[in-house]
């Protein structure tokens, strides 16, 4: 079917119109719908590292989904969700498990939008570390699936730290 003369006359008086409408209106509901799920994963994010700082074993376990992975900084921590509840149990005894502190955190989104991941720095007893994980879109919101904790070696330091894990 071809374009009637009163289209084709309005487009030719508004030749940007359909620039502007291509390249903002669709734009416009997905960045809306992605700006709630940033802050929807920012305040699980930052929830998930109080309830470490609280011990509060309830809202850390409740955040990762059943099949969790949790990555932890030394070479034997590869824990479920469930390996990981037993191995700190002691430190959830206490008034605080752990306290991190998130900041820089940069959110990525797959193309379906049921899948994110996400890097961040954290404040620790350790120094300066670094966290990324991935969470999934579930019936009760976001969970996360994947977390890696990582400590942060300077470049110019990294042959001295070398030196010391083989001296170990």
């Amino acid at each position: 079917m071809l374009p009637s003369i009163s289209r084709l006359r309005l487009l030719n008086k508004f030749p940007n119109l359909i620039f502007i409408l291509i390249l903002f209106f669709p734009l416009s509901g997905i960045s809306q719908e992605s700006i709630a799920d940033r802050k929807e994963i920012h305040l699980l994010m930052d929830s998930w590292h109080n309830a470490a700082a609280t011990a509060d074993e309830d809202v850390f376990f409740g955040s990762m989904t059943e099949n969790c992975i949790y990555l932890g900084t030394d070479e034997t921590e590869k824990w479920t969700r469930e390996e990981l509840r037993e191995w700190s149990k002691e430190y959830f005894d206490r008034e605080s498990a752990w306290a991190f502190t998130a900041h820089d955190r940069e959110i990525y989104f797959s193309e379906d939008g049921n899948t994110a991941w996400f890097d961040e720095k954290l404040d620790t007893w350790m120094g300066i570390c670094r966290g990324s994980g991935v969470l999934t879109r579930t019936i009760e919101g976001w969970k996360l699936c994947h977390y890696n904790l990582a400590l942060t070696v300077p470049n110019d330091r990294i042959k001295g730290i070398i030196e010391l894990i083989k001296g170990s």
